[in-house]
């Protein structure tokens, strides 16, 4: 359900209202405000169980289906393990049964410890860290009170947040600008930690208290974030940055993703550690008392909150700007910039933001860097990714461009599986003993561990228990992978898999059927093949031709050996499918064989691609239903009665799924333009369809070769018209403008 814009969906709840650092340019205790001196350090018990309460109760009467919650301060690590817990059983309790919970943190770091992250862990809280760059520059305004750099302890923080078991609660770095910090030292810094979100922020200021502007350039904000801009644009964009993302969905007609940028309304509300309701907390900034409504959690609901004048006016969009601003050309993207940097002690808010010029500068610079590009026939991306999307525009996909595909989704499996391995807990021997087994293994063989994580499998499964579906199957899950990257490298060590249903399934290497319904079983390479122990009994399976032997207990992956290619014959990914029966791929194994002679003799340029990136097909037949998403490296494929049939589902199969990683990559459409994407999966399936039938038509004769012009024209047609509505919905991003192009033109 879409959040209403009469709502507040997130809410700052102060839970310490102190700090252990004394940065100079902290807007709490070094601005016009000094209201934290009359409030209790830490939030007490009633005033967070009637938060909770207030929450809820504005979730539940405007149908909210997430609110987000961010722990603040001062330093909200101050309030302790217990207090930290307190807070996350309170919100939990309180929502339970009324919406979704996102609970965040941000912290100046320097307390964190691996007790605070298993808290963090057990509650799924993220944690945002305030870092402002390389020790130098951190160390200009971040320090503790008496001078000392607090530097090491925020690296050491970040450090902790990127192993493994945490990578997950990493929600961003935020940086507050200083412009006499060496912007690309700042920038290459801040990268350097791997960080998933970049926030940069414009240092607090007023009229009254204008920002430093040192040098003689009118617009040194603008200047110092255009370096990074540059930086980060020409190394691909590499990591999320709010500030030029949100600059750049605005250009593009789209919403803002910060208060600071962009008209939407403002939706959330600051609760003090004594209950009181305050406007944001950037108005600190403005004047002593500035960011007071008057209300609490005790006598007043959000709603009533809602009302205030100053809230009022942070959701008025457009309405509320200042005459020059309303008439600015770039108010869509600027939105007369922060509120609190418009406050002027005689005209109040009344004004643009003080760093206007900067704002207009920057605004203006990435709109024509995006426009100059877009228009350029052959921008370098990194890597040279723009010949590589042109190539596949074209339907096809030389051996490099494909094998790039390959590495990237592999590359993506194994962070959905580090991302997975941080929520195994300490308490689930099983499930730590294989993420021990598995990184290990990643020592030794890696090879094998890349084999298995690549399997199509690791991505739905991951993908799941991220989303907090089927979070019991982490354990069996990654004791498979465990068990299946052991067995490949021939290791004897054991591995403990759960199983159900009777069944153990090793990623693509096959399934044992086992005596017993459900339990642990252990699986340990032998000289001769494998054993695999139950409650129920052994059951011991040789290694045959490679991983294909057979017993009445052991159902092995088809494989199917193809000129310059081996192809593996897997069923549905659901659980509940069965293996294919040794007639039924013989069957299969005979008709890939004429389909891929066909397509090996006439479309060599797509058989380069698809001998690179398919690596197995979920077999259908012709009136099985296909797949919503197979995962890249497999593709379904029915079963026709002619080679020809057969040779362009695979092909439109392969289309499918090679998109799909395009798209992983990169930004073809608007993030909320479904359709879209449903249009641009479609024309790409069917450019294989025309390519098909062009090269098939010359090569038959009489019915055959008027039933292939047929098909040919239709193909083609269906697909010019798809590409139309596609360019027609305005919705494709500038690199999707230039893809749809590049299959426009590959109709010709």
């Amino acid at each position: 359900m879409d959040r209403p814009h009469s709502a507040l969906g997130e809410f700052v709840l102060k839970v310490h209202s102190r700090c252990d650092l004394a940065c100079d340019h902290c807007y709490v205790y070094e601005h016009a405000d000094s209201s934290w001196r009359g409030r209790p350090k830490a939030m007490p018990e009633k005033a967070l169980e009637k938060s909770a309460e207030r929450i809820a109760e504005h979730a539940l009467a405007h149908g909210l289906s997430t609110v987000h919650v961010v722990m603040h301060g001062g330093e909200p690590l101050l309030a302790g393990l217990a207090g930290l817990r307190r807070t996350a059983q309170e919100l939990h309790r309180a929502l339970q049964g009324v919406c979704a919970l996102d609970l965040r943190i941000h912290t100046n770091g320097v307390l964190l410890s691996e007790r605070f992250c298993e808290l963090f862990l057990e509650w799924d809280i993220k944690v945002g860290i305030s870092l402002d760059g390389d020790k130098a520059s951190n160390d200009r305004h971040r320090r503790y009170a008496d001078g000392r750099s607090s530097h090491p302890q925020v690296l050491r923080a970040v450090e902790l947040l990127r192993r493994p078991r945490y990578r997950e609660l990493f929600s961003g770095l935020l940086c507050t600008i200083d412009v006499e910090n060496d912007p690309v030292a700042v920038y290459d810094a801040l990268v350097a930690l791997e960080p998933p979100r970049l926030d940069f922020l414009l240092p607090h200021a007023t009229w009254d208290t204008p920002p430093p502007r040192p040098g003689p350039s009118p617009t040194p904000y603008a200047d110092w974030l255009g370096v990074i801009y540059r930086r980060w644009d020409e190394a691909g964009r590499p990591v999320p940055v709010r500030m030029f993302d949100s600059v750049l969905r605005t250009l593009r007609g789209e919403t803002s993703l910060t208060e600071s940028l962009g008209l939407s309304a403002a939706e959330f509300v600051v609760i003090e550690t004594d209950g009181t309701f305050e406007q944001a907390d950037s108005l600190k900034t403005a004047f002593d008392g500035a960011p007071v409504t008057g209300m609490d959690v005790f006598a007043n609901s959000v709603d009533d909150v809602m009302k205030h004048p100053g809230m009022s006016a942070r959701q008025s969009g457009i309405e509320q700007l200042s005459a020059p601003c309303r008439t600015c050309p770039v108010v869509n993207s600027c939105g007369g910039g922060l509120y609190a940097h418009r406050y002027r002690g005689d005209t109040g808010f009344d004004n643009p933001s003080v760093f206007c010029p900067d704002l207009m500068a920057l605004i203006t610079g990435i709109r024509d860097r995006v426009s100059s590009e877009s228009a350029r026939p052959a921008r370098a991306l990194r890597g040279g990714e723009i010949d590589q999307l042109d190539d596949l525009a074209t339907g096809f996909g030389s051996v490099e461009t494909v094998g790039q595909l390959v590495a990237d989704q592999l590359d993506l499996h194994r962070r959905l599986l580090m991302a997975v391995g941080g929520r195994v807990q300490p308490s689930d021997a099983v499930a730590t003993a294989a993420w021990e087994a598995l990184a290990e293994l990643d020592q030794e063989a890696p090879e094998s561990v890349d084999a298995v994580v690549a399997h199509p499998s690791t991505r739905p499964w991951a993908l799941n228990i991220l989303k907090g579906r089927v979070p019991e199957t982490i354990a069996s899950g990654t004791a498979a992978l465990a068990a299946a990257a052991s067995l490949r490298a021939r290791r004897g060590a054991t591995v403990t898999v759960p199983f159900h249903d009777g069944k153990l399934r090793l990623p693509g290497l096959g399934t044992v059927a086992l005596a017993d319904t459900f339990g642990h079983a252990e699986v340990a390479a032998e000289a001769d093949g494998f054993v695999v122990r139950s409650a129920g009994g052994s059951v011991r399976i040789g290694w045959g031709e490679g991983m294909d032997g057979h017993s009445p207990h052991w159902q092995p992956v088809r494989l199917v050996e193809l000129p310059g290619w081996q192809l593996a014959l897997e069923p549905s990914q659901d659980v509940s499918a069965e293996p294919l029966s040794a007639t039924e791929a013989k069957v299969w194994a005979e008709d890939l064989n004429e389909a891929w002679a066909l397509i090996h003799r006439h479309l060599p340029r797509y058989a380069d691609g698809l001998s690179t990136g398919l690596r197995s097909v979920t077999p259908l037949p012709l009136t099985g239903k296909r797949g919503t998403s197979p995962s890249f490296g497999t593709a379904d494929v029915i079963r026709t009665p002619t080679p020809d049939g057969l040779a362009l589902s695979v092909m439109q199969g392969f289309q499918r799924v090679k998109l799909g990683a395009v798209l992983d990559r990169h930004d073809l459409h608007a993030p909320d333009a479904t359709e879209s994407r449903v249009m641009v999966l479609a024309a790409y399936s069917q450019l294989a369809a025309v390519e098909f039938w062009r090269v098939r038509r010359p090569t038959l004769e009489g019915d055959e070769a008027t039933a292939a012009e047929h098909e040919f024209t239709c193909a083609r047609q269906e697909t010019l018209v798809t590409l139309g509505n596609l360019v027609r919905a305005g919705r494709l991003t500038p690199l999707g403008d230039r893809f749809v192009e590049g299959m426009t033109q590959a109709l010709v």
